[in-house]
């Protein structure tokens, strides 16, 4: 698979993830930088997705995305936000990781 795609995945998955971060700074849609700048990193994300999503199966691809995203969300809520994560929440990221590390080197719907 061309690395571009890879790149694209990755990229949507940095600017959902900065996107949901301005979502939280934005504080309901007061603050109108935050607002602006969450709805400009969600629209790059889907759009840098839609990219990725030309060799990668829709599942598989929102399976990196959203479980990725949801490991740096929680972490930058941790460091960021001051958030704190109980020992079932640290489990579960666990979990999704493992899950994004199968379907990755594992799963043959995914070509390499």
């Amino acid at each position: 698979m061309n690395p571009m795609t890879w790149l694209a995945l990755g990229s949507a998955i940095v600017f959902e993830v900065v996107g949901t971060s301005l979502l939280q700074a934005s504080q309901q849609f007061t603050k109108p930088w935050a607002t602006v700048g969450m709805a400009l990193c969600y629209g790059m994300a889907f759009y840098l997705l839609s990219h990725a999503l030309k060799a990668i199966p829709v599942g598989l691809a929102y399976a990196i995305w959203s479980g990725l995203g949801v490991v740096l969300i929680s972490l930058i809520g941790m460091v960021v936000f001051k958030q704190k994560l109980d020992v079932p929440a640290v489990i579960g990221l666990v979990l999704i990781v493992g899950g994004v590390v199968v379907i990755n080197v594992f799963s043959k719907a995914v070509s390499h």
